[in-house]
């Protein structure tokens, strides 16, 4: 073997380690693009899932509030009403009574 073709078997398998190198290098660029785009995926598919989740749970809650809205409200409707009953016999009473301490003055 001439110094030669010692020599051009070193550029050879400089070539070649260059080449292994780039496609290392190419491989590992398409993992990470690969991979970044996996994660943004699961992080979208988090976030959907998550503002699906905080959806319903604001719906149920809101659902829950108006119940007990129309509750409170029909409980006020109901003291209103019994307070109105009470005051009309009152009333009149009421009347009479100022009307005959204007009188007797």
């Amino acid at each position: 073997m001439g110094r030669e073709t010692v020599l051009k078997a070193i550029k050879d398998a400089e070539n070649k380690a260059k080449e292994t190198i780039s496609d290392a290098e190419s491989k590992a660029a398409e993992i990470i693009t690969k991979a970044r785009l996996s994660a943004t995926e699961i992080i979208q598919s988090g976030r959907s899932d998550s503002e699906s989740s905080s959806q319903g749970m604001i719906s149920e809650a809101r659902g829950v509030a108006e119940k007990e809205a129309k509750k409170v409200s029909k409980d006020g409707d109901s003291s209103i009403e019994s307070i109105h009953k009470g005051s009309d016999g009152n009333r009149e009473k009421a009347v009479k009574i100022v009307l005959d301490a204007f009188r007797s003055n």
